[in-house]
């Protein structure tokens, strides 16, 4: 038997071997159980894969973001067989794996009880402890048709295979991307009998038995393919790891999140609501939830105002030839609302962004070279049509308001202002309380930009440029890109290590040219300026959501919506504590008294539960002295505190934004 030669690559270090043809990539790495799958050339592989002569082969361990998600859609292949053999006429729908878990849809007749998902777990259970083998099989589209006759989603997606549709589709490709049409059969371990197959890419683990840890959390209604035109399915979540310390560690951190779910926690703090009456992903903020956007709006305002922006506003409805010259009806019609016909038919739309807006604001009259960076900035209300199963409370909603700015510079200005505006980004992150960040550089998508690749290489290297000296991580978003340009995005981790995408900042060669912008440069000539989009919140609503959840709804006392309540002892006491709440509220501190005919023990627990972050109690002898009795959100007391002392502890804590 000859030999091959293959190349293992380990990090930064590679290891030439010479090994027997026919060697499996199982072989290759037997000493090691954490291996789960390979990378063979830079794809994917089953560790059943035999090595061709000259590959670069790199190990995909269990506890890698690779391996875990090969373990969490081999689970959904062990969830999809247990339910199709607890419920014979489920039908498949698609089983990817998603941030921490994995999901699959099937047709049945009656959505999944409680009891239903319990006796789901506890076969698939079953199915793992059996240790099945995967085994992969090349099929061509008719042995697909005839094998899964049966399955009529599947038959739909091998429909999408040879019209390019499922490469767009995430999760389509899944199952039929580019490259073969393949099925993967779960096979008996002793026997090697056909237990269960799938439509499926892969790769997977070698056996049930690699699966270490899983559960079931719980089951959604989802429509095929994300339409509201297609059938709706019921939708099995789940999640899988590399042990049990990490599954138990992952529900510890998911308990952390329910307690900490915005929407339970505008409802107990009122906050906000989604009136039915409005439409689903339209917010209203009540008082205290206007109290916390007004505190983020006029914080923000002031640090625009010393970095040189100047705001703008703009109207929310436009006529179509506005996103007609941006190319927003080209390449963005889908996320828009429908237009209202106006004046003799004229379409109206809805603004889904600001910027064409803002560069008309630019176009209104002649610029000069001296006008530039030229800084534009606004609080802007946009709408999306969202599909209705996709919105989710304050992160994901129709009608958003964006911190939105666009940069109009020269481009020996572009290096500079980048730096600038990322720089002045990140400090305004950490000062409402983020502070652990990495940058992700997005790039051209495929097919769906305008531009020449010079220009999107020059745009490119400049973000890259801007990005490193932050001296953060980097992380590459091949194809991430908008259609008009590279973007960095700031990924942010909150208090429980969740990562959230916060502000983007995007270079933009091609909205000026669409719109015919010029600027007299100084040596009399006319020249186009670059354009940089940035969204520094992202949204208000999702970022009011974002810090809601980091905080655990104890906000620091600069963004609390009310800062103080003033507790009585007695009624008696309370034109004292009124005295106090004015000197207070004439710093601008929103404050209140609990006059209610509660007892004191009661309105204490009250404003422990609304999270206020300083309570003034005053008695007979607080009355006596001036002072008050000072209770914080954590429950320590300081008694006999003078009111002038107190007063000036609490506006020390809101001014210095500090969390007390």
């Amino acid at each position: 038997m000859s030999d091959v030669r293959v190349t293992v690559q380990h990090a930064q270090r590679s290891d030439p071997r010479v090994v027997p043809t026919g060697t499996t990539a199982a072989e290759l790495f037997a000493d090691d159980r954490n291996v789960i799958a390979a990378l063979v050339d830079g794809q994917q592989r089953d560790l059943a894969h035999v090595l061709a002569d000259g590959v670069v082969v790199e190990p995909i361990m269990i506890d890698s973001p690779a391996g875990r998600a090969i373990v969490r859609h081999s689970t959904a292949h062990v969830v999809a067989q247990a339910v199709q053999e607890l419920f014979p006429k489920a039908r498949l729908g698609i089983g990817p794996p998603i941030d921490d878990g994995f999901y699959y849809d099937f047709d049945v007749e009656s959505p999944f009880t409680p009891d239903d998902l319990r006796a789901i777990e506890k076969r698939a259970q079953a199915i793992i402890r059996a240790g099945q083998r995967f085994s992969r099989r090349v099929v061509t589209e008719p042995e697909a048709r005839a094998e899964l006759a049966d399955e009529p989603y599947k038959i739909e997606l091998i429909g999408l295979k040879s019209s390019d549709t499922a490469a767009d589709d995430a999760e389509a490709s899944v199952e039929v991307g580019a490259g073969e049409l393949t099925i993967y059969d779960n096979l008996d371990a002793k026997t090697g009998e056909l237990c269960w197959k799938d439509l499926c890419r892969g790769p997977h683990v070698p056996t049930t038995r690699a699966i270490p840890a899983f559960a079931i959390l719980r089951s959604a209604a989802a429509y095929w393919r994300g339409s509201e035109k297609n059938p709706q399915l019921q939708r099995i979540y789940g999640t899988a790891w590399e042990s049990r310390d990490a599954l138990k560690a992952y529900q510890t951190r998911l308990a952390e999140a329910e307690k900490r779910d915005h929407r339970k926690l505008g409802a107990e703090l009122d906050l906000f609501s989604f009136p039915t009456e409005i439409g689903p992903g339209l917010a209203v903020f009540h008082p205290r939830g206007g109290a916390i956007r007004t505190a983020m709006e006029d914080y923000s305002r002031r640090r625009h105002i010393e970095a040189g922006y100047s705001f703008v506003n703009t109207p929310h409805i436009t006529k179509s030839e506005l996103y007609q010259i941006s190319g927003h009806l080209d390449w963005f019609a889908e996320g828009m609302y429908p237009p209202m016909q106006l004046d003799g038919g004229t379409d109206y739309y809805l603004k889904p962004m600001n910027c064409p807006m803002h560069i008309l604001i630019f176009r209104s009259r002649g610029r000069s070279y001296r006008e530039l960076p030229l800084r534009l900035f606004e609080f802007g209300t946009v709408y999306r049509y969202e599909k209705s199963g996709v919105v989710h409370g304050l992160t994901r909603v129709r009608g958003l308001t964006q911190d939105d700015a666009h940069l109009f510079c020269a481009r020996e200005q572009l290096p500079a202002e980048l730096d600038s505006v990322l720089t002045f980004v990140l400090g305004l992150l950490r000062d409402f309380g983020l502070t652990d960040f990495y940058l992700e550089l997005s790039t051209r998508p495929a097919g769906k930009a305008v531009g020449t690749d010079e220009e999107w290489a020059q745009a490119t290297e400049l973000l890259r440029e801007a990005a490193q000296k932050q001296d953060l991580e980097l992380v590459m978003d091949p194809g991430g890109g908008a259609f008009y340009g590279p973007k960095i995005s700031v990924q942010a981790r909150d208090a429980i290590g969740r990562t959230w995408q916060l502000s983007t900042i995007q270079v933009d060669f091609q909205l000026p040219r669409r719109f015919g912008l010029e600027y007299q440069a100084a040596d009399g000539t006319r020249q186009r300026p670059f354009m940089i989009h940035r969204a520094l919140f992202g949204t208000i609503e999702r970022f009011f959501a974002i810090l809601l959840e980091h905080y655990a709804g104890a906000l620091p006392p600069w963004l609390a919506p009310v800062q103080v309540v003033g507790i009585p002892i007695t009624d008696e006491h309370v034109p004292y504590l009124d005295e106090v709440a004015r000197r207070l509220a004439a710093h601008g501190l929103r404050v209140e008294v609990d006059s209610s005919d509660d007892r004191m023990q009661k309105k204490i627990r009250t404003a422990q539960k609304q999270k206020v972050p300083f309570m003034l109690l005053a008695g007979d002898s607080d009355v006596a002295q001036g002072a008050v009795s000072f209770r914080f959100r954590d429950g320590t007391q300081r008694n006999g505190v003078p009111v002038d002392e107190a007063v000036a502890e609490i506006l020390d804590a809101v001014e210095r934004r500090r969390q007390v």
